[in-house]
């Protein structure tokens, strides 16, 4: 203590890095915590498709009803739905799995103004941490379907699609939903993108663009027929490293 009272500045930088310190270490152990009860409860869900849109979309719009159609429609072919466990288009995600023959699974998101869980979940799981609710996305997911949607479903498309193109992942259907809604954004990608040399012209391959729902589950169907639903041991591996 100086004599005007004041720690001196070194000694209480000092102080203030040990406070940091103790809070990350307590963070990490809380975020390990967050994955290994998240992983425990969902690691057989599956086969599952993890389902992307908006959370601003009310009951009654177009896009609600085609995403709760298309969702019956994968629960009563055998998938699990997951969502972001949210209102909006997650909601509607949700229902139509709920009223399906397979679980309707939310992973719900603590926010500043907290996100409200919708009431059409089997299992609801809450997370902290946005990449460890990603990573669970990611994980069991057998087929993407993005439904129309603002910067937290393209965050999550964008996402998706960078660990496809980077082998991170195994390769699995992205569908987007709603082809007047997408439009803008595909032209976008097959011209600057692909002509500026940002990504390989086969990387827009990755995307399929489906209105229809019926023809939704059959592209996933389509899909796995080739391949089957098992992983390789080495795309397993290469999910553990994610």
């Amino acid at each position: 203590m100086s004599a005007t009272g004041k720690i001196p500045r070194p000694l209480a930088a000092e102080l203030i890095k040990k406070q940091w310190s103790g809070r990350e270490a307590w963070r990490l152990f809380g975020i390990i915590a967050e994955f290994a009860e998240a992983t425990e409860r969902l690691i057989n869900v599956g086969p599952a498709v993890s389902v992307f849109g908006s959370a601003r979309i009310p009951e009654g719009h177009p896009y609600y009803a085609l995403t709760e159609t298309i969702t019956r429609k994968l629960s009563d072919a055998g998938f699990t739905v997951i969502s972001g466990g949210g209102p909006g288009l997650m909601e509607a995600a949700n229902k139509g799995a709920f009223h399906g023959r397979s679980l309707s699974v939310g992973l719900n998101i603590q926010l500043p103004h907290e996100q409200k869980s919708n009431s059409y979940q089997d299992i609801s799981q809450t997370f902290r941490h946005f990449f460890a609710r990603k990573i669970l996305f990611v994980r069991l997911a057998s087929a993407y379907v993005v439904m129309p949607g603002g910067f937290g479903t393209l965050d999550e498309l964008m996402e998706s699609l960078t660990l496809l193109q980077t082998g991170k992942i195994r390769r699995l259907p992205v569908i987007l939903v709603q082809s007047s809604f997408w439009s803008g954004l595909l032209g976008w990608i097959r011209t600057t993108l692909v002509e500026d040399g940002m990504i390989s012209p086969a990387d827009v391959d990755l995307i399929q663009v489906i209105d229809d729902p019926d023809e939704v589950v059959k592209a996933i169907f389509d899909f796995y027929e080739k391949r089957g639903f098992e992983s390789s041991a080495a795309e397993t591996e290469a999910q553990l490293n994610l």
